[in-house]
């Protein structure tokens, strides 16, 4: 067995619902998947002594994880005031309607499309509920509206999609671009050094305790996937399912259509170089 201390980012261990960190409450999802991990991680924020919560990613249109999601916030003590969404993409965002009426809660989004009330979500936004203060972090690349909250108090950062649990993420090509997610990446990473972020408080997958170990393990990873397309390109393989072919032979077949998404990323990001 491996050692999670052993793995990028120092995953804390089994992904469950309860808390993460002094401020940080997960709510599994019941949606596991080969693409969603263990499930849809929905994260309950609050300043300790409040009575106010905010809910991030309420998760699928299921009517028993969103109803568990509030039973949760009043066993704790707290009534969920604000509802966030860190991207669009259905299995983060999907219930977010149905949450709001059951909660009574805005919805605030970068996408406009998302958002139930008048304000949105963007650069240099802080949200405060009942003493918690959130920042708002734009990391566009996996889709071209996701956002990273930076929790200070907890040092911790949620990453929605941008940072997973385990494994490595997708670039949604053609709404994700490369180059936004690297520097994304480097972004958050400047989080670990300037801000003393330490804990990843992921989409999917368990808490990570390096945040600074992940953004490297992230930012080699996709390094070397460049170099395989590059090579993959350079060897005759023109079109993104011969890479994906070539280049992820190792993965699960399963996961080849997200593979081939990032690839038609990669693919774009070398072109517009000139590399390839």
């Amino acid at each position: 067995m491996t050692d999670a201390a052993a793995l990028p980012g120092q995953p804390r261990g089994l992904v469950t619902s309860g808390p993460a960190t002094e401020r940080a409450v997960n709510v599994l999802a019941p949606n596991p998947s080969a693409m969603t991990l263990d499930g849809t991680n929905t994260w309950l924020l609050s300043e300790p002594g409040s009575d106010l919560a905010v809910a991030v990613d309420p998760g699928p249109l299921d009517e028993g994880h969103l109803r568990h999601v509030i039973d949760t916030a009043e066993k704790l003590g707290k009534r969920i005031a604000l509802t966030l969404l860190t991207h669009g993409h259905p299995d983060h965002a999907e219930g977010a309607g149905r949450f709001a009426e059951l909660t009574g809660t805005a919805v605030r989004a970068l996408d406009p499309a998302l958002r139930l009330g008048d304000e949105g979500l963007g650069e240099g936004d802080v949200v405060t509920v009942g003493g918690l203060e959130l920042r708002v972090v734009p990391t566009p690349g996996h889709t071209s509206d996701s956002l990273s909250f930076h929790l200070p108090a907890d040092r911790a950062v949620l990453t929605g999609d941008t940072i997973l649990g385990r494994g490595t993420t997708m670039v949604a090509h053609p709404d994700g671009r490369l180059g936004d997610y690297l520097d994304s990446l480097r972004r958050l990473r400047s989080l670990t050094v300037d801000d003393g972020v330490h804990t990843v408080l992921p989409g999917h997958g368990p808490v990570l305790e390096d945040a600074q170990g992940a953004v490297d393990y992230y930012l080699a990873h996709r390094a070397a996937r460049l170099a395989q397309v590059e090579s993959a390109v350079e060897a005759g393989h023109r079109t993104a399912p011969e890479v994906v072919a070539h280049v992820y032979a190792d993965v699960h077949r399963s996961l080849w259509p997200a593979a081939e998404l990032s690839v038609r990323a990669q693919l774009e990001y070398l072109r517009e170089r000139g590399l390839i």
